[in-house]
């Protein structure tokens, strides 16, 4: 299939991933993105001279020789980021009592950290280590080694959080604890297979890394690589429509009119977009049903804040702090007393190490909190929504200030976004953060592969495996596999990293 035209649709992650690793094996490439910015979630915006992120805040696993440095070594990332390793204690888990747990780095170091604070608990969290290690162990793609046909797994993707955890311990506190992190997948307890956790947490706890000055970095650089091998990425070209013939597309129809063809086509947004651009006679109605029937993770709000300068220290590490005993938010969502919680922090920069310039704020928030301006569209949603968020906004910062006491004295100004925000940005159903909701009681239905039901048109991103940035990088290469052996793929990153 060398030397065959691929489109992809979508310049995140994935989009980007898929085109280097087609470029690189001699695909004619061609990425389309509708906004003017490439990157999706990696994009970056400046205010006041601040760098926010969108979506990349920090990621783990990539100290030489872990999966996600060898990954990145293959795609001649490593080398070409700023970099900058969290402190040991890089997640700490804060309550409205007072009390804050630690995450170290370090399979040893977490369980004695842990322990002093739990010390009738210490083999409880040795289990909780064990198993994600066991279940890390067990995806082959996690660690680099070749894999077989189909999804061998299926029996790991069966047990949920809640089952694993009520097993493993009944002091609730440890629980919550241990579940801390789970906005990094909008986990719901009796659903959200424990694969999922395993997988993010144990290549956190191996080691945990923030990007200085904003993760449009991994874009940019993506790309440099895509358009050496002759790729191209172009921005501002909105796909409306795709053309089927014969269970096959043919060709793309951008908003514009152009119609570009090609041999494969690749859709890195999420799957209802996609089926949005095809015709209702051109794809079984049970597939399309099944794919709309999905439920999706819930969004956010997000309070962007621009420091006064020196006046709030740099923190090396990610807070979560809840204003309530559980940290299943998702499942016991109240707007009445929202925020119950969010995960505060302070991008790098490569200007200070000892001050920080911004801070993110990010709680969970329900869609229907802001469905009745969902026929709008960015900057023309009116005065009474600009309002909303600014009460929101204030309601979460006096929360922040009950954690870290001077706060709201060290701020210059501050931003917002909202799931509409997120929605008209990333084309997610409703401004879902994570995409689909995997179900560990029903996962042959929610688990989405990379082919669909027509021949030449695959599937890639966090919908079609795990998201965050490990999960949508082995996906990227368990997509390019349709169209490259994948164990050939594998043999080369490993290579790559040696």
């Amino acid at each position: 299939m060398k030397n065959k035209s691929v489109l992809i649709i979508g310049s995140g992650l994935s989009g980007l991933l898929s085109g280097y690793i087609l470029s690189k094996e001699g695909f004619q490439v061609t990425i389309l993105e509708k906004h003017f910015q490439i990157g999706g979630c990696l994009q970056t915006f400046k205010r006041n001279g601040c760098i926010f992120d969108t979506g990349f805040h920090y990621v783990g696993g990539l100290d030489k020789g872990q999966n996600l440095y060898r990954f990145f070594k293959y795609f001649d990332l490593i080398d070409r980021l700023k970099l900058k390793p969290q402190d040991e204690d890089f997640d700490q888990i804060s309550f409205y009592d007072g009390s804050s747990y630690w995450f170290r780095s370090g399979y040893e170091a977490f369980i004695d950290r842990l322990s002093a604070d739990f010390p009738d608990e210490r083999k409880s969290i040795q289990r909780y280590i064990h198993k994600i290690r066991e279940m890390s162990d067990a995806f082959p793609l996690y660690n680099l080694r070749n894999v077989g046909g189909g999804y061998s797994e299926t029996h790991l993707f069966q047990e949920s959080i809640a089952d694993y955890m009520y097993n493993l311990t009944s002091n609730d506190r440890l629980m919550n604890v241990l579940a801390g992190t789970n906005p990094l997948y909008a986990g719901v307890p009796e659903k959200s297979p424990m694969y999922i956790h395993s997988l993010i947490n144990n290549s956190n706890i191996e080691s945990s890394w923030r990007l200085v000055d904003g993760s449009q970095q991994v874009a940019d650089r993506l790309v440099e690589s895509i358009e050496s091998y002759g790729g191209k990425v172009r921005a501002s070209a909105e796909v409306k429509r795709l053309v089927v013939k014969e269970k096959r597309v043919t060709a793309v129809e951008l908003a514009d009119g152009e119609i570009l063809e090609a041999d494969s086509v690749i859709s890195s947004i999420h799957p209802v977009r996609t089926l949005e651009m095809i015709g209702k006679d051109k794809i079984r109605n049970a597939y399309r049903s099944r794919i709309n029937s999905l439920e999706n993770t819930i969004s956010s709000f997000v309070v962007y804040v621009v420091f006064k300068p020196n006046r709030f220290k740099y923190l090396n590490y990610n807070t979560y702090h809840y204003t309530q005993d559980s940290v299943w938010i998702t499942k016991d969502y109240k707007e009445s007393e929202w925020p119950q919680g969010y995960l505060f922090l302070t991008p790098a920069v490569s200007s200070s190490d000892q001050f920080a310039e911004c801070a993110s704020i990010i709680s969970f928030m329900d869609f229907r909190e802001v469905k009745k301006w969902e026929n709008t569209s960015i900057g023309r949603r009116g005065e009474e929504y600009e309002a909303f968020k600014r009460y929101k906004a204030e309601i979460l910062l006096n929360e922040v200030e009950k954690k870290f006491p001077g706060f709201k004295d060290s701020i210059k100004t501050y931003y917002t976004s909202s799931p509409l925000t997120y929605r008209d940005y990333t084309g997610t159903e409703e401004g879902s953060i994570y995409g689909i909701l995997k179900d560990s009681k029903n996962i042959m239905k929610t688990l989405i592969l990379p082919r669909t039901k027509i021949k030449n048109l695959f599937l890639t991103g966090q919908n079609t495996n795990v998201h965050g940035i490990l999960g949508v990088t082995i996906g990227s290469v368990l997509t390019c596999g349709e169209f490259v052996d994948v164990n050939y793929l594998i043999d080369k990153i490993r290579k790559a990293a040696e």
